[in-house]
């Protein structure tokens, strides 16, 4: 299935690359975007999706003193995020809290609540624990992981444990697994590296091309997918990782990003330098499958993985972010400042069991 992009739009003012679902707002459907200038003053914008889902509404506009190259939002509390953001070759990284707003149409400053200032190469990525509320927060720079312990009522952050990626290696970013707080895995040049955070040290390596984004499946265990620039995406099963279980083709440039659905495991967005997003249906095998063969590639089960392809943007599309608390929407964001929102993504729900397809081809 092809077409172009539909959906709802909303424009920032200046190029940008981060945003983030707010995961803890409940009662909303909200989005944090932050912008990417040289020369201009960067904003955040926190935006809603209307009640009637027909518009993004501005909630809140903050300056931000720097440009932002990465934005997370705290999965427990709405109110929390953090950047990694730079000035000329100077990086660094912050928890900030959204104030109070009371309607107000000036939106006040942000508060910064804790500077992740131990950092001696450049910052590359903030990871939030995503199942919960936790007290820790990770940062990743070109050469160290740093475990951090945050006390937001105090506005502290203090180190907890460091540990270097070692030489002739870089670390480029990582996601924090879902399923235990205590693993994480980090991207790293031609690799994926899995460290325990209790002892800082590195479990296991996956060996393979240029990779730029990983994610976990929130709804199962031990499944990871990777963004890759040779391959396009590849789905692992971590306890055996010499060989995807599956592949799917990914981006005609760059796939830069990759999101597993939050409720529907099956569910794959990705973005890419070829302005575009790709939604897809991958046959992942149950935990306890004993085949190592490629759902995709299986003759028995042989479909087109591609869902839609949402080609009319007109720049590259670095933010990609699946909406927790209604899992048939997500939310792009291109580098000329475009924020999309989709709705339904040609998917309807079906007796609040199960998700189906207007071809009626059940997800799951």
């Amino acid at each position: 299935m092809q077409g172009g992009t539909t959906g709802i739009g909303y424009g920032l003012k200046y190029q940008a690359r981060c945003i983030a679902d707010v995961k803890a707002d409940t009662e909303t459907t909200t989005f944090i975007a932050g912008t990417l200038s040289l020369k201009e003053e960067n904003e955040v914008h926190l935006i809603r999706l209307s009640s009637s889902e027909t518009e993004l509404i501005c909630e809140g506009l903050f300056s931000h003193p720097n440009e932002i190259w990465d934005l997370s939002s705290c999965p427990y509390d709405p109110r929390l995020f953090s950047t990694v953001f730079s000035s000329g070759e100077s990086y660094g990284a912050a928890i900030w809290k959204i104030p109070e707003l009371y309607g107000q149409s000036n939106s006040p400053q942000l508060e910064q609540l804790a500077s992740l200032d131990a950092h001696t190469s450049k910052i590359k990525r903030i990871l939030w624990w995503p199942s919960g509320r936790h007290d820790k927060v990770i940062s990743i720079d070109e050469e160290n992981l740093l475990l951090w312990s945050l006390d937001s009522s105090n506005k502290t952050a203090q180190v907890q444990s460091r540990e270097s990626v070692g030489m002739l290696h870089y670390f480029s970013g990582g996601a924090w697994d879902p399923h235990d707080r205590n693993a994480v895995a980090a991207t790293c040049d031609s690799s994926i590296q899995f460290w325990d955070l209790r002892t800082m040290k590195k479990t296991n390596t996956i060996e393979h091309a240029h990779v730029r984004d990983v994610d976990y499946s929130i709804k199962k265990q031990n499944i990871l997918i990777s963004a890759e620039d040779e391959t396009g995406i590849c789905i692992w099963d971590i306890r055996m990782p010499k060989v995807p279980i599956g592949e799917l083709p990914g981006h005609a440039h760059w796939t830069w990003a990759v999101r597993s659905n939050p409720e529907y495991e099956n569910l794959i967005l990705s973005a890419g330098t070829d302005s575009a997003v790709n939604l897809w249906l991958a046959s992942i095998p149950s935990n306890d499958d004993s085949t190592n063969e490629s759902p995709v590639d299986s003759p028995t089960r042989r479909v087109d993985p591609l869902l839609n392809s949402y080609s009319d943007y007109e720049d590259s599309v670095y933010g990609l972010t699946w909406s927790a608390r209604q899992p048939w929407i997500f939310a792009s964001l291109s580098y000329d400042g475009r924020v999309r929102t989709l709705h339904s993504l040609n998917l309807r729900r079906h007796n609040k069991e199960k998700l189906y397809l207007i071809d009626n081809k059940a997800i799951n």
